[in-house]
């Protein structure tokens, strides 16, 4: 039986905070332990170099985030877990597809057309401040799915236009030199948490307003009481449908004890209680995962013999494809 081969990648730009945890990380290693299913899990480091330029954050970002998925169960016999500087087809791969990508199709990405309109609103030049690798990079994400011939991506619903492309280049590709690559189904699933942070807004680095997943114990608590919260006294019956600590709650908690709480809501618990059960909850879940997570980050020799054995299997797929990719292309030894 072949297995549905799925890939996620995660970028190398910070630390892993409890949205990323229960959005991303903990579905994909569920996914990761379906015996039908076919793992790629990589590190974007590449694609971090875009929005950062501070090598010792990217080097500490990946040994986090490697250190994170390892910790909470990613096993690396059983998936492909690489970092994706150490698959020098992706990059080469990258180049063949660039240069079968329509530019106008680079000039509707989201992302540049964002930092396009962020300058014309500020009075700058259209292009200041973008770079080639910020114009370009859907090319890049094509490549580490197409290198993998992927056949589905799991992303969240504003990256979607990014598998779009991909698909685009793909077709575009096949059609010149025939059927080389396989399109890949973009996969949403909107039964995903997508958590509120510290102040009520998307728990997002650029708001500065995470939880960080590996906190130590008075650490996370002191985060979790620092979540926005209306001024309802005790007593008084609370909304659940705009609560940050509700919503965190459900993300953590199974069907009864997700009743608890809103019940406990209905009957006007007091934020400070409510909170204090929050980290309880968080804190169950995640203390095993972070004795495991502070072990790894003190032997980072540990993660990258991981990583360069998970780059060797990811090499495996790679050299193939790309020696088909430029067999149909021309480039190689002359017949």
């Amino acid at each position: 039986m072949t297995k549905e081969r799925i890939l996620t990648g995660i970028t190398t730009t910070g630390t892993p905070h409890l949205g990323n945890y229960v959005g991303a990380i903990r579905p994909a290693i569920a996914s990761s332990k379906n015996d039908n299913v076919e793992s790629f899990l990589f590190l974007a480091d590449l694609h971090a170099l875009i929005k950062c330029q501070q090598p010792e954050q990217i080097n500490q970002s990946t040994k986090e985030i490697a250190a994170t998925w390892l910790a909470l169960g990613l096993d690396p016999d059983k998936t492909v877990f690489y970092r994706q500087s150490d698959v020098p087809e992706i990059s080469e791969l990258c180049w063949i597809l660039t240069c079968m990508t329509a530019k106008g199709l680079m000039n509707r990405a989201h992302a540049y057309k964002d930092a396009v309109d962020n300058n014309a609103n500020n009075g700058e030049d259209a292009d200041f401040g973008i770079t080639m690798g910020l114009f370009s990079y859907p090319v890049l994400m094509a490549a580490d799915i197409l290198m993998f011939n992927a056949d589905k991506v799991p992303v969240g619903r504003d990256q979607t236009q990014h598998l779009e492309i991909a698909r685009d280049i793909a077709q575009r590709f096949n059609h010149t030199y025939g059927e080389v690559f396989k399109l890949p189904e973009t996969v949403v699933d909107d039964s995903v948490a997508l958590l509120n942070g510290l102040d009520g807004r998307k728990m997002s680095k650029s708001y500065n307003n995470t939880i960080p997943l590996f906190l130590g114990q008075k650490q996370l608590k002191k985060h979790i009481n620092k979540i926005k919260t209306n001024l309802l006294e005790p007593g008084e019956p609370k909304d659940t449908s705009d609560s940050t600590v509700f919503q965190i709650w459900e993300a953590f908690a199974d069907t009864s004890q997700t009743d608890y709480m809103r019940k406990e809501f209905a009957n006007g618990i007091a934020w400070g209680e409510a909170k204090k059960q929050l980290f309880e909850l968080i804190d169950a879940e995640l203390s095993e995962p972070r004795e495991r997570y502070n072990s790894l980050m003190d032997d980072p020799a540990a993660i990258e013999k991981i990583l360069k054995a998970g780059a060797e299997k990811a090499r495996e797929h790679a050299r193939p494809l790309l020696a088909k990719v430029k067999k149909a292309v021309g480039i190689g030894a002359l017949s």
